[in-house]
């Protein structure tokens, strides 16, 4: 069987691919994850997987490599990931009570071609209060977490509804990533 490589750190990402019963390898890419003024949200977390899974199919030239990256958009807003539990309390008001958007870049790469795609999720927020709030940022769960939640964590008590795929927001939409795996010959 050819080798399958996520160019990711990502517990999730990692548990996902378990969940597919896929045998695969992790090597993390090490890129700069900066986003450029100006360009579109799709344009970014697209960008930021094909970088990671670049650098790693550069190393492994007969490997399928897998760069994902998410982002959470309000407002046309990219939120990363919080700096300070400051920043992650004042993200997480932000979201209280609206919508938003997760999108998922994911960029396979292989000696057969590439898949480059999005996938995106609209989430819908409870109103949060500030007690929720203070207790969620004090677990520590938001501080690696774009927009500051996991909604596969204690975060799923905010979420009031999503429309799209859930393991987009979780960090890599599955069923996708492997039918076009499939569809590139793994």
């Amino acid at each position: 069987m050819k080798q399958l490589i996520l160019a990711s750190s990502s517990p999730r990402r990692k548990q996902l691919l378990e969940l597919a019963n896929l045998p695969f390898q992790i090597l993390a890419s090490r890129i700069e994850e900066h986003v450029h003024e100006g360009e579109a949200p799709e344009q970014t977390v697209q960008s930021l997987a094909y970088r990671k899974a670049k650098a790693i199919a550069a190393q492994h030239p007969d490997a399928y490599v897998i760069g994902a990256d998410t982002i959470v958009v309000y407002q046309n807003n990219i939120l990363g990931k919080p700096k300070t539990k400051e920043e992650a309390a004042q993200m997480l008001r932000m979201l209280s009570g609206q919508e938003h958007e997760v999108l998922t870049g994911v960029a396979i790469l292989s000696p057969s071609g590439q898949a480059l795609f999005v996938e995106k999720t609209k989430v819908f927020f409870w109103d949060l209060t500030e007690e929720e709030i203070a207790a969620y940022v004090e677990s520590g769960e938001p501080m690696d977490k774009a927009g500051a939640y996991g909604i596969q964590g204690r975060a799923a008590l905010f979420v009031k509804r999503i429309e799209g795929d859930y393991f987009t927001v979780v960090g890599l939409p599955l069923s996708r990533t492997v039918r076009e795996l499939k569809q590139l010959g793994w």
